[in-house]
């Protein structure tokens, strides 16, 4: 198969200094749900977690130690809430999702350093870190497709 039928190349890699930067780039904007979950049991894990979904979404169920502050109330109740000298990271309901880039925009606009988690609460879900409500902390089962069995981490 010659390169110019091959989908995949048909569009050539950046060059290794582009693919440095744009690689980077997004890391500076993002962190996923194991790493925040790496250091959520820390005295000061260094960031303010904010779940953004509604208050109904709130009492399904959430990840421990997050402050609630709905997208559409940050403006107007980010500062009373939540230390501007912190980053923040945001997240909604996951992948299909744009609530924890919304979220993040309203940070931003006020000031805020601010990252968003990827793959937001299902995939906390769906890695089976654990759920609090307002019974109490529990945790399920990971989800085979989402991370091993054994643990939390893929080790990637």
């Amino acid at each position: 198969m010659a390169t110019n039928e091959n989908p995949v190349l048909r569009v050539a890699p950046a060059a290794p200094a582009d693919a440095l930067a744009y690689f980077t780039g997004l890391m500076a904007y993002s962190t996923d749900v194991s790493d925040v979950y790496a250091v959520s049991e820390l005295d000061d894990p260094g960031f303010t977690l904010v779940d953004t979904r509604g208050e109904a979404a709130w009492f399904q169920g959430r990840v421990p130690g997050a402050v609630h502050l709905p997208t559409d109330e940050i403006a107007s109740r980010a500062a009373e809430l939540i230390d501007q000298s912190r980053p923040v990271v945001v997240y909604c309901w996951g992948p299909g999702c744009n609530g924890a880039y919304r979220a993040a925009v309203e940070f931003a606009k006020l000031g805020y350093q601010v990252k968003y988690m990827m793959g937001g609460f299902e995939y906390w879900v769906r890695e089976g870190l654990p759920v609090a409500t307002d019974a109490g902390v529990e945790r399920g089962k990971p989800d085979p497709l989402t991370a091993p069995s054994s643990g939390v981490s893929c080790a990637c």
